[in-house]
């Protein structure tokens, strides 16, 4: 599984880990001049904006830690962007990465 096909199957999984934890998608994949968010969902009645990490091992740390200060910004950016650009009114927003390991475990047992 190439880099593409591995971020592109996080997303999903991630996408039906969020559903099965009671929240509601609105967007995924949402672009504009600022960046990229992955997932736009909402739990009650906070706006969620989600980064989904996909590694296949730790050897540069947890997925997570790959959310730089840098990328939090744009992140930030293109959520006040989509905030707005589709007239959100709410008061409680929220921005989540959701981590995605592929480990393979050789000679396990």
């Amino acid at each position: 599984m190439n880099r593409r096909d591995m971020g592109e199957f996080g997303e999903q999984k991630a996408a039906e880990m969020l559903l099965r934890s009671g929240y509601r998608i609105i967007e995924r994949n949402y672009s504009c001049r600022s960046g990229e968010i992955d997932i736009i969902a909402m739990t009650g009645m906070t706006l969620v904006f989600v980064e989904v990490k996909s590694r296949s091992g730790d050897l540069y740390g947890s997925p997570g830690q790959s959310v730089t200060k840098k990328k939090q910004d744009k992140i930030r950016r293109t959520a006040m962007y989509y905030i707005k650009t589709h007239d959100v009114r709410f008061t409680d927003i929220r921005f989540d990465v959701v981590e995605v390991m592929f480990d393979h475990i050789c000679d396990a047992f």
